[in-house]
């Protein structure tokens, strides 16, 4: 792309120069004024000829034929650069289309988001923050430039569509997100995408309370109402500040922040079985441990010094990212 927006540059700095040297030229050899100069240049050099100002003398006839040849090697130029610039950005849109589809076909365990509107850029901004492979289902073309300029994985077409999600991978898939603009868009797709994968996990928007049962039924695992999301984050706000507060500080994506995560524990953690006292997790990286999440879904809260890390628990801490992410190599290597 860069180079053509050069050779588009280099064109009418060229033009210019061509027509500049040519009308310099018949008001030198022949007298003319300029205005008779550049219309004789401009007929000439774009090969029109349609009458001549007035007669020209034998260096003004030699000076033409001159002109000639330097127009028509020059709108031989010219064509072969428009030429190239509309192939490439053909070959360009064509081949990266093809590089995003090999490389959407090759995800496994990633997130579906169907929708890119104000709710689906947001979720997917925030989801980037982490290693976390997610494609896109958009069938607003206006909305290709946004996907674009983000630079997210994405596919053209309707959410609904069984081939359009069993080409975002949904199979392999670990979860979707429902996003779309309407509560019916969205218990359509829900029902479409339990029917292909069985195990998804699926997050459905919902917009009025009463869409909320249908989205449950259709197969929805989690149903968010932003509307009820954004009025409870406001009384929150009024009823417990400094609580708030502390949220958005721990939920901040800056990493000299205190934030709040959720680490896995893998079966080849060192510190599997091993005791909170005798971690050294609070000496060594200055971490706080606020909950462990039983394989069996039970949460410990406020884990006691004798309570050990068990394989496929989920640990919640509290402390800088830096000191997170190294806590994350211990306990997920």
């Amino acid at each position: 792309m860069e180079n053509s927006i050069h050779n588009i540059i280099r064109v009418c700095l060229i033009s210019f120069a061509v027509v500049l040297a040519g009308t310099l030229g018949y008001m030198i050899v022949e007298g003319w004024s300029f205005l008779d100069a550049f219309y004789m240049t401009m007929i000439t050099v774009t090969t029109v000829g349609y009458s001549e100002v007035r007669g020209l003398t034998v260096p003004g006839r030699i000076y033409t034929i001159f002109l000639i040849f330097v127009g028509f090697g020059y709108f031989v130029y010219v064509a072969g650069v428009v030429v190239q610039f509309m192939v490439e950005g053909q070959i360009r849109a064509v081949l990266g289309r093809r590089i995003l589809d090999r490389k959407i076909k090759k995800m496994n365990n990633h997130y579906i988001i169907c929708g890119y509107g104000r709710i689906g850029r947001v979720l997917c901004k925030k989801l980037r923050t982490k290693p976390i492979d997610l494609v896109v289902i958009e069938k607003d073309q206006e909305q290709v430039s946004a996907m674009e300029e983000d630079q997210v994985p994405y596919i053209c077409g309707d959410a609904a569509v069984e081939a359009v999600l069993l080409k975002a991978g949904i199979e392999k898939a670990k979860g979707l997100v429902a996003a779309l603009a309407t509560d019916t868009d969205n218990v359509f797709l829900v029902l479409t995408a339990r029917q292909l994968n069985p195990h998804l996990t699926i997050i459905a928007r919902a917009g009025h309370e009463a869409a909320k049962t249908k989205l449950t039924a259709a197969g929805a695992d989690r149903v968010e109402s932003p509307y009820a999301m954004g009025a409870a984050s406001m009384a929150q706000r009024i009823l417990r500040p400094t609580v708030t507060s502390f949220l958005d500080l721990a939920f901040a994506d800056r990493p000299k922040d205190i934030q709040m995560e959720e680490i896995p524990v893998s079966p080849d953690s060192e510190l599997v079985n091993v005791m909170l006292r005798d971690s050294g997790i609070r000496q060594k990286y200055n971490l706080i441990i606020i909950a462990m999440k039983k394989a069996d879904g039970k949460m410990l809260f406020n884990p006691s010094f004798e309570a050990r890390f068990n394989a496929g628990e989920t640990v919640i801490a509290v402390g800088e990212a830096g000191n997170l992410q190294k806590l994350e190599k211990i306990l997920n290597p």
